[in-house]
């Protein structure tokens, strides 16, 4: 059963957005965190595509009596002239229960463009929480920053420690359970 005190201040249910690797899943760590978000009573924020996003999902979707939902920001491709923009393959994941669909069409190292998604996720979020992940991670990290949105940097291998001492970072499941905690709760004041 979510608890309210963790998830909900007010009327306001917390978003907390996983960011990390589009290819790898890193099963380990995001499954589980995607069950305790749900537990929790969070709603679930991603890109909605495949690798870590896919597997935070899953985790999260497992739990049947999730109060929240899985909420993708999906990038678009235009198809040319007069044609409808589309979401590029592997797009939503099938555990999205909520699909964004933007025209907004760069990742990767492109991630930090005016035309790139990710400024939605990092703005719309109350926390951001970084598992392992390649470019379009570390332009995810580097906006949480430049926002100053709450940012969790959990990389059990140090993968982030390039960004070492300008975010809070975890070690285990834990830490990274108690920092969601908490930046939640001072995120809502």
């Amino acid at each position: 059963m979510p608890s309210p005190l963790s998830a909900d201040i007010g009327n306001l249910r917390r978003v907390i957005a996983v960011i990390g690797s589009g290819s790898e899943p890193h099963s380990a760590i995001a499954r589980p965190l995607g069950q305790w978000l749900a537990r929790e009573g969070y709603h679930l924020l991603s890109g909605g595509g495949q690798g870590v996003m896919a597997e935070t999902a899953a985790g999260f979707h497992s739990v049947a009596a999730r109060g929240g939902l899985a909420i993708g920001i999906l990038p678009g491709l235009a198809q040319g002239s007069g044609q409808p923009v589309t979401a590029p393959a592997g797009y939503p994941n099938p555990f999205i229960d909520l699909a964004i669909r933007t025209h907004l069409p760069n990742t990767g190292a492109q991630g930090k463009d005016a035309m790139s998604r990710n400024h939605l996720i990092v703005l719309s979020a109350h926390a951001v929480v970084a598992l392992p992940g390649g470019e379009g991670t570390r332009s995810e990290i580097e906006l949480a920053l430049e926002y100053h949105t709450p940012l969790l940097l959990f990389a059990p291998k140090g993968e982030w420690a390039a960004y070492e001492g300008r975010a809070a970072s975890a070690a285990n499941l834990d830490e990274a359970f108690a920092w969601i905690k908490a930046a939640g709760q001072a995120r809502c004041r």
